[in-house]
């Protein structure tokens, strides 16, 4: 199984690199896991309580967890990925099945901020992007899909986003094997990146 990890600011585009990737190779060869999956659950919190949650510190997720699903992948094993929601600030009683593939794609803002689940991967990459067109995703995607108000979304990146980004996120980037900017519109850095898994497939089948 080759491993990938897929890091970068939020906003960065990163969502759009991995449905880029995907485009080139089979479906049915891949296998991804989001980190977002797996922030602990504050649905227990209050309305002000969940307002304050830090999402973009590593605290906020449960490593142990994704890093145990990713070595049952690795070695064969269906996992059931939690389904979180930023409306409820919690998990589901539902869970998704995730079954091994020949490649596994784990993309999530502080991937690249835990040795453990580095060691793991077989290709790091950083997505880069200009601080200014990632708030601009960040005000939107927070607006429609996390139901805050522009106030709220300008506060919380101030607050939380911005400082988490300069103290963790952007310094993760030193790891990577591969930084790449612009996100999706990096025609040739996703070409490279999918060049090099469709060789290890062909590998892995010569080996079979």
């Amino acid at each position: 199984m080759l491993v990938i990890g897929i890091a970068g600011g939020s906003g960065s585009g990163k969502t759009t690199v991995v449905k880029e990737i995907i485009k080139t190779i089979p479906k049915d060869t891949v296998a991804i896991i989001s980190q977002d999956a797996y922030y602990y659950d504050n649905g227990g919190l209050s309305k002000e309580e969940k307002m304050n949650i830090n999402f973009d510190h590593p605290d906020s997720i449960e490593w142990s967890l994704l890093i145990n699903h990713v070595d049952k992948l690795k070695n064969g094993e269906t996992i059931q990925m939690p389904i979180y929601s930023y409306l409820t600030c919690g998990r589901a009683h539902e869970t998704i099945p995730v079954a091994p593939a020949n490649v596994l794609i784990i993309e999530g803002i502080l991937t690249l901020t835990q040795e453990e689940l580095r060691n793991r991967m077989d290709i790091k990459v950083f997505v880069d992007a200009d601080n200014d067109d990632r708030l601009m995703r960040i005000i939107k995607r927070d607006m429609m899909e996390r139901g805050r108000s522009l106030d709220d979304v300008l506060v919380h990146y101030h607050d939380f986003v911005k400082p988490m980004h300069l103290q963790f996120i952007e310094p993760s980037k030193r790891y990577a094997n591969v930084i790449l900017p612009r996100g999706g519109k990096n025609q040739v850095g996703i070409d490279i990146i999918s060049h090099r898994i469709k060789g290890h497939k062909s590998q892995s089948l010569s080996i079979g």
